[in-house]
């Protein structure tokens, strides 16, 4: 058993406390927000995630994992201590590190002991180093540390699984025998350990989120292109996705990315590469064809139901993915502001992120089902796919629409099927029905052949 401070309690930092205790560790998890930290003795969790209150409760009743917000509490018997708090964007995309700061200031001001301190927030490449000289200058008499970089690689809605099941684990350090301690940490997860220096660790995360997002900008680049020319952007993701060298995820077209880290981390990747002179043309294209995704999807509700003004519009759904209440940077913020400002009342339901995003979108009519908020309504939207969409029942749907428009702005639904039903229905890149357009320049052909 291995003795763990986290700092930091939020979405990266809950989970890797839950796990590391679940692991046979004693983990002491430090947050400075008070209520937060009274909530969580109490077994109220700050957010959802499948499985995660009952991996705490678990772990707390066995004395596995305590929570404090005091650092001489936290750091008393700790060997290993992590920082997993927030790096938001800053004003100019660049990452926020105030918050990394002072816990670097607070564990240098309160290490009892030789330690070893593990960044395993996404931090800006060189921040390791940083780190390291914070603490040297706020340590009240100098005493042994080493610095670690260990990137998270959690999902929002898988992160328990994906901690305990990871494709690898990434260490860095300029103290291999800090990093090698740390491996031995993590070698009850049975994953490959790739163990390099401080700075490639860094860059190791942006670089992955920055490709990840950057197959998601495609596959909707390609959406765009097969709905101009008939062709069905799912079937041509599922061809792709055979290739070994492409592999099928993250080939879904749909509303874009969004979330607490595709966004941000690929604007924070180009600032740094714009800050020593680089032009990071491709992730600023990556970013733009986000961007317009949000307003495609406006355009497509226009071309069901006209001029928006007065027009009732429905959001299946709100958060940025399914099985989260995360609605950082998520599609349906700019989906629905685009809606009101056109003059169009705006209506939503979804299974868990209601709260959170009534405080984002007041102006948002929440409903307590899909059918009630879909009553009335003069189109429908599909923003987040959570599975309980996947099997409404549509004929009833179609029953109480006041005009059964239907934008599956996730292609969950059979075009064909849908259609039958008697809706309106539009998706996206999925454009083939078999009308006899030819390629450009065909009919010359076909007409000198004659």
């Amino acid at each position: 058993m291995k003795e763990i401070a986290v700092i930091g309690v939020g979405y990266v930092g809950l989970v890797t406390a839950a796990c590391f205790a679940d692991l046979g560790n004693r983990v002491t998890a430090l947050d400075i927000n008070e209520e937060r930290i009274a909530g969580l003795k109490q077994g109220i969790m700050p957010i959802y995630e499948p499985g995660l209150e009952e991996l705490v409760e678990r772990n707390m009743r066995s004395k596995r994992l305590l929570f404090t917000t005091k650092y001489d509490e936290a750091l008393e018997s700790a060997e290993f201590v992590f920082i997993a708090v927030g790096t938001p964007s800053g004003v100019d995309g660049e990452a926020d590190l105030r918050y990394v700061a002072a816990a670097a200031r607070s564990i240098a001001e309160n290490m009892p002991h030789e330690m070893i301190i593990i960044n395993k927030s996404t931090v800006p490449v060189g921040t390791g180093d940083w780190v390291a000289e914070i603490v040297k200058r706020y340590q009240p008499r100098p005493l042994p540390f080493a610095v670690v970089s260990c990137p998270e690689f959690l999902r929002e809605g898988s992160a328990i699984a994906d901690f305990m099941n990871p494709h690898r684990t990434v260490l860095g350090s300029l103290d291999r025998e800090a990093a090698e301690k740390v491996a031995q940490l993590h070698l009850a997860l049975r994953a490959p350990i790739v163990i390099t220096d401080l700075r490639t660790a860094e860059m190791i995360k942006y670089a992955s989120n920055a490709f990840l997002a950057t197959k998601i900008s495609f596959i909707n680049e390609i959406a765009n292109i097969c709905e101009a020319l008939g062709a069905d952007v799912k079937e041509v993701a599922v061809g792709m996705g055979y290739d070994k060298r492409i592999g099928p995820h993250f080939l879904d077209a749909g509303l874009g990315y969004g979330g607490s880290c595709f966004p941000k981390d690929v604007l924070a990747l180009a600032h740094m590469a714009a800050e020593k002179g680089k032009h990071p043309q491709l992730l600023r294209a990556v970013m733009e064809i986000n961007a317009d995704r949000r307003e495609f999807v406006v355009q497509k509700v226009r071309e069901l139901v006209g001029d928006l003004a007065g027009k009732t519009i429905g959001l299946l759904g709100l958060a940025f993915k399914p099985n989260t209440d995360d609605m950082r940077e998520a599609p349906s913020i700019d989906i629905a502001n685009t809606l009101l400002a056109a003059g169009a009342q705006v209506r939503a339901y979804d299974p868990v992120a209601m709260e959170n995003a009534q405080a984002i979108l007041p102006d948002v009519q929440m409903f307590p089902d899909p059918y009630t908020m879909a009553e009335g309504t003069d189109a429908l939207v599909v923003v987040t796919e959570w599975n309980e969409f996947k099997s409404l029942d549509l004929a009833r749907i179609r029953k109480i629409m006041h005009t059964p428009n239907l934008l599956d702005g996730r292609n969950i639904y059979d075009p064909q099927t849908v259609r039958n039903m008697g809706f309106w229905y539009l998706a996206l890149g999925r454009g083939y029905n078999g009308d006899g357009v030819f390629p450009a320049g065909a009919e010359k052909l076909i007409a000198a052949a004659d």
